[in-house]
């Protein structure tokens, strides 16, 4: 649990937070299914699996699925992913020698979508976010766990970015995740 991995190969360019690696085989096309623990018990909802690895397959846990049911049995949709419209890296020792960089924890900043609140904010590529709200982000999985278990869409945040060699606190209004193309 904790790992996410890239939904692109699902529906879209976006990533799943907290992800379950499983190694219960999941047939292609039997994925939406109950992943059960020892006792019986479900514990997440299977998602994905990866060609080739033989049993490695992933499960959205169900306290993801227990905050998005209400609105996907109302709207058949949920769309309170918050959003913040940026693309990076995690932050290396090489990238912070590379860089000139005085952290080698967070995420760096890649790219800034011209559309998104990171850019409404002055997020600039090469920034490194180290944390939200206070709390501490080494990397990108840390930084998008937090943003699906803490944040709403439209809510302001806090990030602390490190650009240069200053440490800065910036605020944030975050957006709403776009719909995976079609």
């Amino acid at each position: 649990m904790g790992r996410t991995i890239d939904e692109e190969q699902l529906i879209g360019n976006f990533r799943i937070a907290n992800i379950i690696q499983t190694s219960v085989l999941i047939n292609p096309g039997n994925s939406g299914g109950p992943l059960l623990n020892a006792l019986g018990k479900v514990v997440g909802i299977t998602t994905a699996v990866v060609k080739d690895a033989q049993g490695l397959a992933f499960a959205i846990p169900s306290n993801a699925i227990l905050k998005e049911v209400g609105a996907l049995i109302a709207n058949r949709s949920y769309s309170d992913h918050s959003y913040l419209g940026v693309a990076g890296t995690d932050m290396t020792y090489e990238l912070a020698q590379r860089y000139s960089l005085n952290v080698t924890y967070g995420w760096r900043v890649v790219e800034v979508n011209a559309t998104g609140p990171a850019h409404d904010a002055r997020i600039q590529p090469g920034d490194v976010i180290v944390g939200i709200n206070g709390t501490r982000i080494r990397n990108g999985d840390e930084m998008l766990s937090y943003m699906e278990e803490n944040t709403v869409p439209n809510e302001t945040v806090e990030l602390t970015v490190v650009r240069g060699i200053q440490t800065q606190t910036i605020p944030v209004v975050l957006g709403t995740r776009p719909p995976p193309p079609v």
